[in-house]
């Protein structure tokens, strides 16, 4: 059973984004579940990938900003 350390929920535009911090027998995790129109997707990053999956999300944000990554 998941035991959720911390978590926040956004709305992006008709979007419902739930992002949990959650722990269970084989470690730490991020979920994060998107609900829209009915339909619920789910990603979960194990916590051994939050520092690169956090490096990737910044390069899309400067990407989408029109910045060049350092």
């Amino acid at each position: 059973m998941d035991n959720v350390i911390a978590s926040r929920e956004l709305q992006v535009e008709r979007k419902n984004i739930l992002v949990e911090l959650g722990q269970n027998g084989r470690g730490q995790f991020l979920r994060i579940t998107e609900e829209a129109h009915g339909r619920r997707n789910t990603v979960i990053v194990p916590s051994t990938g939050l520092e690169e999956f956090n490096a990737v999300i910044d390069e899309m944000r400067a990407a989408a900003q029109g910045v060049v990554p350092a």
